[in-house]
């Protein structure tokens, strides 16, 4: 639900460049059209999407949307065949900036011919940039949105006399100091982005640094940065976080106080570990010397520029962000206890399918959230960046080397 799949990302750089092709004629609009939407998730999230998908068939029933399973481990390398052969689906939905890369090699319709980059006004605007090319095209909006909290054990935290949960980096050390004291064996732990580049994005965002300038340059020879890790790898090396992941719930149930984790963690909880009912609760990511700032997720959605139907498809992307769609995938979504967050930010707290304390915690990181960097290269260096900072976490290089090493690879993959 995060970071793409690696499989296959090597081969991009010999993809056959698709944007030199013949415009695929288009069918006749006013007759009868079945649109092909592959859709990367599980099946439970293909369900939601067929909801909409339904809904807007009985608006419109000359068009009928099948949306198909794409799985997170093979979609990438799925979906770059498709657009190196130029057919399959009519939409597709991946990664955040999977379509600026499948764009860049001619394989998806630019948006903005149907008027959808008037949907930027609804979106999420750093979640926009992630998906919108630097030149501007945009080649897939937010399909949904994802993001990270902080969830803690109150009782535990109570037996440390703590009475609320850490607000900044400096309270994050001294819980931790205070948890151990108390006798707690596992003060803190972190689930999604574990040794990964999106757990050293919260913190370099939260020390005002970014991957990239705005002209998607590699930024990571600056201070900010360099603090950012330094801090990251202390919380491993000085303070015990476990080098091994640990899905969120599972380490909350095995007593660990303070866990980082995905949204999608808060919908089980009660659900499969109801020992832990009334013992748990969730709270902002602590927020570093510049601010808040919370990594966002998501998929994008697009058209591709093979297919016979891209007016119809884009109108249905449109139609994703109506507010009748938004209702019945997230009605959809509470019938199967999944987690949704809508791409609109008007909508996460009253419209998702968490409950409403849960969507506050999420409001409030998504309003100062953050998204994946859509400069070129990056998801090719994505792997590779967080093996350099996993070097510095498990001391094989100290911070300034790793940061240089992963800066190199940004710099060869950005063409």
């Amino acid at each position: 639900m995060a970071a793409c799949s690696t499989v296959l990302l090597a081969v991009l750089s010999a993809a056959c460049a698709t944007s030199g092709q013949t415009q695929t004629r288009q069918a006749d609009r006013n007759a009868p059209a079945t649109l092909s939407f592959w859709s990367t998730g599980g099946d439970d999230e293909t369900a939601i999407f067929q909801k909409a998908a339904d809904l807007y068939h009985q608006k419109h029933p000359a068009v009928t949307v099948k949306v198909q399973t794409l799985s997170w481990d093979d979609a990438y390398a799925k979906l770059l065949a498709a657009a190196t052969s130029r057919s399959g689906p009519d939409v597709i939905s991946g990664g955040m900036t999977w379509t600026i890369q499948f764009g860049a090699r001619g394989a998806m319709v630019d948006l903005r011919e149907h008027g959808l980059d008037a949907l930027k006004a609804q979106a999420q605007p750093a979640q926009w940039e992630s998906a919108t090319s630097p030149d501007g095209s945009v080649y897939g909006v937010p399909l949904d949105m994802s993001t990270l909290a902080l969830y803690y054990r109150t009782d535990l935290l109570k037996e440390a006399g703590l009475d609320a949960p850490p607000k900044t980096w400096e309270e994050l050390v001294g819980h931790i100091a205070k948890l151990k004291a108390a006798g707690i064996k596992k003060p803190y732990s972190q689930d999604w982005g574990n040794l990964d580049w999106i757990g050293y994005f919260n913190y370099l965002y939260q020390a005002g640094g970014t991957f990239y300038t705005p002209d998607c340059k590699p930024s990571l020879n600056t201070p900010q940065a360099e603090q950012a890790l330094t801090y990251w790898v202390d919380l491993y090396r000085e303070h015990g976080a476990p080098t091994a992941s640990v899905e969120a719930s599972d380490a909350l149930d095995t007593g660990t106080a303070l866990v980082v984790g995905g949204n999608w963690i808060a919908k089980g909880i009660d659900v499969n570990k109801p020992k832990l009912k009334g013992r748990w609760a969730m709270a902002p990511l602590p927020a570093g010397p510049a601010g808040p700032t919370t990594f966002i997720g998501g998929r994008a959605i697009g058209v591709t520029s093979f297919s016979k139907h891209a007016r119809t498809g884009a109108d249905f992307v449109k139609f994703m962000y109506g507010d009748e769609a938004i209702a019945a995938i997230v009605e959809e979504a509470r019938k199967r206890n999944l987690p949704y967050i809508p791409p609109r930010p008007d909508k996460v707290v009253s419209a998702s399918s968490f409950a409403p304390e849960q969507a506050q915690v999420f409001e409030a990181s998504i309003r100062t959230g953050k998204a994946a960097p859509g400069c070129p290269g990056w998801d090719e260096s994505a792997p590779d960046v967080s093996k350099q900072l996993q070097s510095a976490i498990l001391g094989k290089a100290d911070v300034r080397t790793a940061l240089t090493e992963a800066a190199k690879v940004m710099e060869r993959n950005a063409g």
